[in-house]
């Protein structure tokens, strides 16, 4: 409304309120519909509701499926689960270090660039670059997460799934910050009647107004609003007409589709302020060869093309099977393990010099 900002709110709210929120709510929720019990310790509750490993960034751990975890510690704290959080824990902290930090350094440098010095090639390998800059940045936090909760005794629930391979919005979300998705589904949108409405007009208001407290809870700023809005409308286009026309096209032109519905998305997540919306989205779609000459270093250029690999690397059976393999297994052989060992030491070394090396360590989702 135009009021200057007040200083003591830029301190006074505690890191990861949101997810602490969430928690609280849960609960008080599920014990309320009596889908679990409430804890007769207090301890009990309090290990709940300030379980670190993932209070800051997700993924956002439920009640009603952690309780019996917190209550019964002696089924899942073994030697497998200590190991494979372990290495959970380097590979999040690679992505975050080795793959997000590179290319999100190029990304601010290219969303600080005035108008004038912004041309379309720059602009879309700078979106390109927050694009898997903030996934990596995310679901590698999730892995650390993850990762730590298991050396711990806990099973969190996974958070993405290779959300860049969706062929709609529709399955976008299934598939990125699935735990918020969930959250969103059971104590928001299904209260408000889901799918089983009067009218369809009233479905598409459920579905766009659920999207749009999605972007309130990422921050109180029109660009996020604006974020969730625009995802709504795109999961409401998808009911429409959209689900029909991706079927019809085939696969891979629905993938890239979606991807860069997904990446205009991310312009409106990334950008400070309406105007710099505004005029980034007209030099991605507007040509504009002025200034367009600029050499990458082999570093980012690297990085980002094993961003790609790993991002569509499960669109293979051999990259679905090595997921698999990877991060789903509830033990390895002994061949297995020796590998994953070296691996993680080979990961943590060069995770620990960038960091020893590089004053740059932006974490986005601080400000959620």
């Amino acid at each position: 409304m135009g009021a200057e900002s007040i200083e003591w709110t830029a301190v006074i709210l505690p890191i990861g309120i949101s997810f602490y929120t969430f928690q609280t709510l849960t609960y008080s929720i599920d014990v309320f519909r009596g889908e679990h019990k409430p804890f007769k310790n207090p301890i009990q509750y309090l290990v709940y509701i300030m379980l670190f490993p993932q209070m800051i960034a997700g993924p956002i751990v439920r009640f009603k499926n952690i309780a019996d975890q917190i209550e019964d510690r002696k089924s899942l704290e073994t030697l497998d689960n200590k190991l494979l959080g372990l290495f959970r824990f380097g590979i999040g902290l690679a992505k975050k270090v080795l793959i997000a930090n590179v290319l999100g350094a190029e990304a601010d440098r290219v969303f600080s660039m005035v108008e004038n010095d912004l041309s379309t090639s720059i602009a879309w390998v700078g979106i390109l670059a927050y694009t898997f800059q903030i996934y990596y940045d995310f679901s590698g936090y999730s892995d650390m997460a993850i990762g730590l909760g298991r050396m711990l005794g806990f099973k969190f629930p996974e958070n993405f799934n290779n959300p860049y391979v969706s062929q709609s919005i529709t399955e976008f979300w299934r598939r990125w910050h699935m735990t918020l998705g969930a959250w969103m589904k059971d104590y928001l949108y299904i209260p408000l009647g889901g799918s089983r409405v009067s009218s369809k007009r009233r479905l598409y208001f459920n579905l766009w107004f659920v999207f749009l407290i999605s972007g309130l809870w990422h921050g109180a700023a029109w660009n996020f609003l604006l974020w969730g809005a625009f995802h709504g409308a795109f999961l409401i286009l998808d009911k429409l007409f959209l689900l029909k026309m991706y079927k019809s096209i085939g696969k891979y032109p629905s993938i890239t589709l979606t991807f860069l519905i997904t990446m205009v998305g991310w312009v409106i997540f990334k950008a400070e302020s309406m105007n710099q919306v505004k005029f980034f989205l007209h030099k991605m779609f507007v040509i504009d060869l002025s200034n367009s000459i600029y050499f990458y270093d082999n570093e980012f250029i690297t990085i980002m093309v094993i961003a790609i690999l790993f991002a569509f690397i499960t669109l293979f059976k051999f990259g679905l099977r090595w997921q698999n393999n990877v991060f789903f297994s509830e033990s390895y052989s002994v061949k297995g393990y020796l590998l994953m060992t070296v691996v993680l030491m080979v990961l943590l070394v060069l995770s620990i010099s960038y960091i020893m090396a590089s004053d740059f360590n932006p974490f986005i989702y601080f400000r959620f």
